[in-house]
């Protein structure tokens, strides 16, 4: 066997990819010293492209078929070394497959809460996340924007990239949209095409496209989606009175179902149901208002406030004390119908016996004795 037949069996004449990853973006085909024989078959499936590059220069794009590295199907290598001789010898070139497929069910969300103006709530912050897809669509424009010379290049390194680029154009629609945070879940299907149509003219600089964007679900904060709830049930609730009778009755019930209670669960029912009898019996028709609420009687005017007394005795003054007081001072004989008396409001000292007010303490009292 000569030199030259020995040389053209040492290289591989079959030149195809079969991807199994689902996550590779970009293989290129290995040969030791990327020496590729001439008229060598490549097969280039569907869902790929093959990208031909020649001493560092991208030569051509294959896409799906059966290929002869010939010169009758590659004009362009005519200008390439070697080729213009016509010798058979192997060529130093590289060939890229590239996936065309589509990747999906990939992850997007925002990491930290966006502002938006809301024309109910006012100013909002709001958290969004989804799933969006990617393929390539032009393989040249991909390979030199963005692999380079990467002989295996997965979505991983690209998704980072992509996803801050939706989460960007997200921030920018929500905040021109106008579309008021309780409707955006009904209108999630046109927020996603309309962020699909923003990033698109980006991601054709990178020979990429978006098909498919979906926006799962936009969330508020906890504070803002309690306040909410609590709104919502008080719309269910209605009319605040018909909901306590209806929660006093479903309880009654439950506790006379209660068999593990007992006498208990049976007085408790017992006791709420008669609770319940005495309000409905205080209303008027169904839902009207008590009657107490609807003739409320006027409340009742302030007690008097009550006189104290200060008594004058010896040049000095004693006191104050209580009508009480002086009644048991009148009974055992410390006051008596000759004692002054002042209280506030007095036009200066009275005799006890002088004043309306004290002037009865005395009539219970027996007249002094006949003298003997």
């Amino acid at each position: 066997m000569g030199i030259f037949d020995f040389l053209s069996g040492e290289f591989i004449d079959v030149i195809h990819w079969v991807d199994d990853t689902r996550d590779t973006m970009v293989w290129r085909f290995e040969r030791e010293g990327h020496a590729i024989k001439y008229g060598a078959k490549l097969t280039v499936r569907e869902g790929q492209a093959a990208v031909f590059v020649h001493e560092g220069q991208l030569a051509d794009v294959f896409t799906p078929g059966l290929y002869m590295l010939e010169t009758n199907n590659m004009p362009i290598l005519t200008t390439l070394s070697h080729w213009d001789h016509g010798f058979k010898s192997p060529f130093v070139s590289e060939i890229y497959f590239v996936n065309t497929t589509r990747f999906t069910d990939l992850k997007w969300g925002t990491k930290n809460p966006i502002i938006c103006r809301d024309p109910e709530f006012g100013p909002v912050r709001i958290r969004a996340f989804g799933t969006f897809s990617v393929r390539v669509t032009d393989p040249a424009r991909f390979m030199i924007e963005i692999v380079g010379t990467d002989g295996e290049f997965t979505m991983d390194e690209i998704s980072f990239q992509v996803r801050n680029i939706i989460v960007q154009e997200f921030s920018r629609v929500i905040a021109s949209s106008g579309i008021p945070v309780l409707d955006m879940a009904a209108n999630t299907a046109d927020l996603g095409k309309l962020i699909a149509a923003a990033i698109s003219p980006t991601l054709e600089e990178y020979g990429m496209s978006i098909p498919e964007l979906y926006i799962e679900n936009i969330s508020l904060p906890p504070a803002v989606e309690a306040a909410l709830d609590k709104r919502t049930s008080m719309g269910l609730a209605g009319d605040l009175g018909k909901f306590t009778q209806y929660s006093a009755a479903e309880a009654m019930t439950a506790a006379a179902n209660n068999q593990a209670g007992g006498g208990m669960a049976a007085g408790l029912g017992a006791g709420m149901g008669m609770a319940m009898a005495g309000q409905m019996a205080n209303q008027g028709p169904w839902g009207a208002a008590p009657r107490a609420q609807q003739a409320a009687a006027p409340a009742p005017p302030p007690p008097p406030a009550e006189h104290v007394w200060h008594i004058a005795e010896s040049g000095q003054t004693k006191g104050p004390f209580s009508k009480a007081a002086m009644g048991r001072m009148a009974t055992e004989g410390a006051l008596g119908r000759d004692t002054f008396v002042w209280t506030a409001g007095q036009d200066g000292w009275k005799r006890a016996e002088d004043v309306q007010e004290l002037a009865q303490l005395f009539t219970i009292l027996p007249p002094p004795p006949p003298a003997t």
